[in-house]
């Protein structure tokens, strides 16, 4: 292809591209005609923060819980329910954070202006709205139960009375002997001149199956 039909292409191409890009303006102009003529819809963008009623809440301190969260943000206005995280396998304590759902729309956009930042027993609350579509379908499970604290000490009590087999009483008794047989050790190299008391150890053995004959 030689030079001429070069500088021939390039010009199409060009005037294609123009031609193009006054098209586009046509249609994509934003205003509506006075007589008819071709116009480009108007978009219609809904505003999902103004239909978000569940707010995250996060940084809460200890002592904020259900109920002095509920009486705290009702004068805002009416809240519909709330869920504060907690740790369901062993304690039953918060995890600091939760959600809070209100009637309105309104109020919740409110509390998210307000409260954010807020200043709470030494904790700076993180409150954010919550977009419905991203509300999980189960946020509220288990909101309205109550979780009662274990008793560790009375689980521990419970495993150390619990009656040990012939194995782990054996098992139990070696742990002893060696590590009474280890302090033994480091007295004797540390130069102490102390007799340790004899660790008495009254282990059975298990009695055999005896079979009588009586041929």
């Amino acid at each position: 292809m030689g030079t001429k039909a070069k500088k021939i292409m390039i010009a199409k191409n060009l005037k294609k591209a123009a031609a193009d890009i006054s098209a586009s303006k046509k249609e994509t102009r934003d205003f509506l005609p006075l007589e008819g003529g071709p116009a480009r819809d108007i978009l219609k963008f809904e505003d999902k923060e103004k239909k978000a009623t569940v707010l995250y809440i996060g940084r809460v301190p200890h002592g904020f819980y259900e109920n002095e969260m509920e009486g705290f943000f009702k004068q805002f206005g009416s809240v519909k329910r709330l869920r504060i995280a907690r740790n369901k396998r062993s304690t039953g304590k918060s995890k600091h954070f939760g959600f809070i759902e209100f009637e309105s729309p309104e109020v919740a956009k409110v509390v998210a202006d307000c409260m954010h930042n807020y200043l709470m027993y030494e904790h700076l609350l993180q409150v954010s709205l919550v977009p419905q579509e991203r509300v999980h379908p189960q946020i509220w499970k288990g909101m309205n139960r109550s979780y009662k604290p274990l008793d560790w000490v009375q689980i521990e009590r419970r495993r150390q009375d619990k009656e040990k087999t012939f194995e782990q009483q054996q098992k139990l008794v070696t742990g002893i002997l060696k590590r009474d047989k280890k302090r033994r050790k480091r007295i004797e190299a540390a130069g102490i001149d102390y007799e340790c008391p004899e660790i008495v150890v009254g282990l059975q053995s298990v009695p055999k199956k005896i079979k009588f004959d009586f041929d």
